[in-house]
């Protein structure tokens, strides 16, 4: 049985993840740590506190879905106890990214901008096209989002361009044509979003060539996905060494 501590325990995928955590047998809700903590403690199953100092016991693991900001305050604790912990929130700084770097060398520290098994699966296929296909082969990525999502490009959409990028001698995203009358340079990545709706999340891949398109895509129909692959990743973080671990470790097995 895996003890989890779970940060951002009131949020929707604080609850998705309790909801997942129910039907699993190998993992335990030992403690919460949320802003609200206040308010969602009378009545939760498990102890909830304001910050994760406060909580006197032990934990295996720590799943975070809970605001960037919170990460050095996590990642102290981390670093103290020995508790490896899974970043699931996105939007970090680069000096809270350097941070978590430097924890990873005394702690197993996961992170990863989408947690669903699926989405990371599809990156890896993007990659191999990209290196496959080479640079006579353009690329455009579609992304689709629910009406209240606020940050656009999606972090997901974000990552493939990042991994595609890797594989090519030279990258340029492009977010918008309206406004220039040129043709595209084989350079461009091409990022597009689409808001609307209760969308929970679409990813489409383009590799457009001569005479041949091949797309890949993603659709996620619910949250528990992403709950999901947190708790898988609470399982293959509990017995790693100091480290800094993503879902390509995990889905290859490292």
């Amino acid at each position: 049985m895996i003890q989890v501590i779970l940060c951002g325990c009131g949020g929707k995928m604080g609850q998705a993840i309790l909801r997942a955590a129910a039907s699993d047998g190998n993992i335990q809700i030992v403690a919460g740590v949320d802003i609200n903590a206040d308010a969602i403690a009378p009545t939760s199953p498990f102890p909830v506190y304001q910050s994760i100092s406060d909580f006197p016991g032990r934990g295996d693991v720590i799943i975070d879905f809970s605001h960037h900001s919170a990460l050095p305050s996590l990642l102290a604790y981390a670093e103290d106890t020995q508790t490896p912990l899974v970043v699931a929130t996105t939007g970090h700084t680069e000096s809270e990214k350097e941070r978590m770097r430097q924890a990873s060398e005394r702690v197993a520290v996961f992170s990863s901008g989408n947690m669903s098994i699926g989405i990371n699966l599809l990156i890896e296929l993007c990659r191999n096209a990209a290196r496959t296909l080479g640079e006579n082969f353009d690329v455009e990525i579609i992304e689709k989002h629910h009406n209240q999502k606020l940050d656009a490009p999606s972090g997901t959409a974000l990552m493939i361009a990042e991994e595609i990028s890797e594989e090519r001698d030279a990258t340029q995203y492009v977010y918008d044509r309206h406004s220039v009358r040129k043709a595209r340079s084989s350079e461009e990545i091409g990022i597009h979003s689409v808001r609307g709706g209760t969308i929970v999340g679409e990813h489409e891949v383009i590799f457009a060539g001569n005479n041949e398109v091949i797309t890949l895509s993603h659709s996620a129909t619910s949250r528990e996905i992403f709950a999901g692959g947190a708790l898988r990743a609470a399982k293959y973080l509990a017995n790693k060494q100091a480290g800094l671990y993503n879902m390509s470790d995990l889905i290859n097995g490292r």
